[in-house]
């Protein structure tokens, strides 16, 4: 997956906007919190948090470290050029990301974006 298909993907998930941060920084966020974060070029690096529980482990793996300023809150940092994963294991993780925000969310914020009453 590169910059643009996360770009795709994350634009696809419930919620979630997309605004400059940074310089050149693309950010994803649902709600207020952020998600994930990317450069404008397909080739570019980018970062999404995963959780304790997957920090360690992909942070070990090959075209992944720790996301420079959001390690200690648990995010990954992506080269996609390096990266050994099958394919669509980066799309899970991403939603996994996006699945562990949202369910950081107020309930009344959650039931807003899923269009509950």
């Amino acid at each position: 997956m590169n910059a643009v298909e996360l770009r795709q993907l994350a634009l696809s998930l419930p919620g979630t906007s997309e605004t400059l941060q940074w310089g050149n920084n693309r950010v994803f966020k649902v709600g207020p919190k952020m998600f994930a974060v990317s450069g404008y070029e397909p080739d570019s690096l980018y970062s999404f948090i995963v959780g304790p529980e997957r920090f360690l482990e992909l942070s070990d793996l090959p075209g992944f470290k720790p996301a420079p300023y959001f390690a200690r809150l648990k995010w990954v940092q992506v080269d996609p050029a390096r990266t050994e994963l099958p394919p669509g294991a980066l799309e899970d993780l991403l939603c996994d990301g996006y699945e562990l925000v949202f369910a950081r969310l107020t309930k009344k914020l959650q039931r807003e974006i899923r269009g509950d009453d």
